[in-house]
């Protein structure tokens, strides 16, 4: 059972995980920091600053925090808007690997041609 644990765990992909896991929540607090301090106060601007945490609904001893919510969700759009255009610059930032181009055989490219011509006559 260890010894299956040890190979589970060193392999690549595992590990790759993990870092990815590691790094993906350290930018997380750099988005989030991002919407909460420079964003949201920004578009606060141009709606006055509305806050929807207060609003809420009940029904009998229920309390619906549908405000919260929204707030949830608008803080979500806005961070998924965010992370888009930074991958999108990272993407421009990158250089292209080129991709070689298929070379096929001319033993294959002969066979192929000799499979068509043999389809055709059925």
């Amino acid at each position: 059972m260890i010894k299956e644990f040890k190979e589970f765990i060193s392999r690549g992909n595992v590990i790759d995980l993990a870092v990815g896991v590691i790094i993906g929540s350290a930018f997380t607090a750099i988005v989030k920091s991002l919407v909460n301090y420079l964003i949201n106060p920004f578009i606060g601007l141009f709606i006055g600053g509305i806050d929807f945490s207060d609003w809420v609904f009940k029904v009998g001893d229920a309390t619906f925090k549908f405000g919260s919510f929204l707030n949830s969700v608008i803080n979500f759009l806005i961070i998924a808007f965010v992370v888009f255009l930074i991958v999108k610059l990272v993407n421009k930032l990158t250089p292209k690997k080129e991709v070689a181009p298929v070379v096929v055989a001319p033993e294959v490219k002969l066979l192929e041609e000799i499979r068509d011509l043999l389809k055709e006559k059925k």
